[in-house]
């Protein structure tokens, strides 16, 4: 199984940039094409052998790597054609023209393959698709059974995942070099399909990546309760939340866990008083405030109370409401933020630029690590560091979902990661419960099923 964990997200600046040192470093722009060229068309033959292939080429060097990929797969044997909307623009892509030895088609008029590949813009799209040409990629799209995309599918915004016009969504896209904001991010990444990087012989390293499956270790022989981690969760108007944040805390792997101000929940779990004392006990490795919290006097009430006792804390739900910047810049401990959108606006306003750029300023303002929801799920770490994690059950979009998160969070702070970790690894724990739960569950259900992806973890 081909995996993406770790693997780096670059820009189309940063990419072009990767691009400019390997070429200072002897690499020229056709060594490059050629190689992006090649990984296609070795795809499309290992997918697609034995169907007939129609390849769309752009003006620029997007199509280039169209024309080159079009030749390796005539050359063994595959079935292929080329349509453009017109001459290369390029001097690396006009020279891999001239050395397709087939004719090209006019886009407008060319008959549906089994197998379309759509090599037409690439990165750096900025405005919507020509709505006569967005037409008619859409219709051989829908034509053919299997479709692919070259870099990125042509209609989205390479860089911060938007959708330009109606373009049509792929089974495959082929990043060159390493994946594109477009491809994790939201709208653009659901149209997709599935992703495969293409080595193009350029370094991609990047501050941005996608989430890593996490390593948690199970307890050892003289491990107990407390070096487990003791985990605090403060319950406020709406109690159920806090119970949820509370079993999803225990079943993530936490020694301890203590409710302080609620009630419910399983046997394993502690009641205690929500007041300054029972806060002040010097075992709490990560408290929990927010879940259920609600927004009246009391709940800003047990909020001063949870900074006073400066335990490393996640800052959830309501209490991202109540809670102001100036707080969290001045609070002497690690912290975690994990806003869904509404929650995000509410504390840090409208911020430009992508969902990876808008993160990466929040924990650089809050001096926290940003847990940024949704189903592309983004953590930003203050020093510019950030992971992206895909593909989230779309069944998480359900109450208490979030609280959840929250407690697996938490275990993991408590168990001793770094904040940064602790965020990536309660949120693979997540969506890995997630996906242990089929469809349809409920946040009891996740919850319980922690207990399970903390086991396969």
């Amino acid at each position: 199984m081909t995996t993406l964990d770790g693997l780096p997200v670059l820009t189309a600046t940063q990419m072009k940039a990767a691009e400019a040192l390997a070429l200072a470093q002897g690499a020229t722009e056709s060594d490059l094409m050629e190689r992006a060229g090649l990984g296609v068309a070795d795809w499309v033959l290992r997918l697609c052998s034995g169907h007939d292939v129609l390849i769309l080429c752009g003006p620029g060097n997007n199509g280039g790597d169209g024309y080159v990929a079009a030749r390796y797969l005539r050359e063994r044997g595959m079935e292929v054609r080329i349509a453009a909307t017109g001459e290369p623009t390029t001097d690396v892509a006009a020279d891999n023209r001239t050395r397709w030895d087939g004719p090209v088609e006019a886009i407008e008029t060319a008959a549906p393959a089994t197998i379309l590949v759509d090599a037409l813009f690439g990165t750096g799209l900025s405005r919507p698709l020509d709505p006569a040409l967005a037409t008619r990629l859409a219709a051989l799209v829908a034509a053919a059974s299997y479709s692919v995309a070259v870099d990125v599918p042509s209609g989205v915004a390479s860089d911060d995942g938007a959708r330009l016009g109606g373009g049509p969504s792929f089974d495959l896209t082929l990043a060159l070099g390493a994946l594109k904001p477009a491809h994790v991010l939201q709208p653009a990444a659901s149209h997709c399909g599935a992703l495969r990087v293409i080595d193009i012989g350029v370094d991609t390293a990047s501050e941005v990546a996608l989430l890593s499956r996490p390593a948690l270790s199970p307890p050892g022989p003289l491990d107990h309760k407390y070096s487990r981690g003791m985990v605090a969760v403060v319950a406020g108007l709406m109690p159920g939340a806090a119970v949820l944040t509370s079993i999803a805390a225990l079943r993530s792997g936490a020694g301890y866990v203590a409710l302080h101000g609620g009630a419910g929940g399983p046997n394993a779990l502690v009641h205690r008083e929500c007041d300054s004392d029972a806060l002040a006990d010097r075992r709490i490795a990560a408290l929990v405030i927010g879940p259920g919290l609600g927004r009246g006097a009391d709940a800003a009430h047990r909020l001063a109370l949870a900074l006073a006792a400066r335990h490393a804390m996640i800052v959830d739900g309501d209490a991202l409401h109540l809670v102001t910047l100036d707080q969290l810049r001045a609070y002497p401990a690690p912290l975690i933020l994990t806003p869904h959108a509404g929650e995000f606006s509410a504390l840090f306003g409208k911020l430009p630029g992508s969902k990876i750029d808008q993160a990466r300023m929040a924990a650089r303002r809050s001096g926290a690590v940003v847990v940024f929801k949704g189903a592309d799920t983004v953590i930003a770490a203050p020093d510019g560091q950030v992971r992206v994690a895909i593909n989230a059950s779309p069944w998480l979009s359900t109450a208490g979902t979030g609280d959840v998160l929250a407690g697996a969070i938490a275990a993991a702070l408590a168990g001793g990661m770094t904040a940064f970790d602790a965020a990536g690894a309660g949120v693979w724990l997540h969506h890995r419960a997630a996906q242990l739960c089929g469809a349809a569950f409920i946040a009891d259900d996740l919850a319980q099923a922690l207990s399970r992806a903390r086991a396969g973890s």
